[in-house]
């Protein structure tokens, strides 16, 4: 049960702003107790999802304090241009460092409705940890 809630946690804190390595910390767990792989695999993606829901909601406030036109830094406007050219699809790529926070921040500033927002996030997040799964449970070597 330990596991299950370090899992959680880890995943929830590294899709917020602050630096972290679930993915390190699911072959840890899976390596420790492989039976629990299912029950890793869920809580990940559902940590990691509520996690960039944060963002989401810090990027919804802040909106409240800056306009999301004023922002210029090349990041930003990487992310920007894929959540205008794809929508709510470029959430799936949420999971992805630096860029992933960047786009739930900004599906919030940009107040892209949350039902949708949170499926593509959770999608995406749910995608990553499970090739991680396959790979550890068929322990393929790199």
């Amino acid at each position: 049960m330990t596991n299950l809630w370090l899992m959680f946690s880890g995943a929830f804190l590294a899709s917020t702003l602050l630096p972290g390595g679930s993915e390190v910390l699911l072959v840890a767990l899976l390596n420790q107790t492989p039976s629990s792989w299912l029950e890793l695999l869920i809580l990940a993606s559902i940590g990691n999802t509520l996690g960039a829901i944060t963002s989401y909601g810090l990027g919804r406030a802040g909106r409240l304090a800056k306009n999301p036109q004023d922002i210029q830094s090349r990041q930003y406007r990487y992310a920007l241009a894929w959540i205008e050219k794809y929508g709510t699809w470029a959430l799936l790529l949420s999971w992805l460092p630096i860029i992933g926070d960047l786009l739930c921040l900004l599906a919030g500033w940009l107040k892209i409705p949350i039902v949708p927002a949170s499926f593509f996030m959770f999608v995406g997040k749910l995608i990553r940890y499970s090739l991680i799964v396959l790979l550890v449970m068929y322990s393929v070597d790199f």
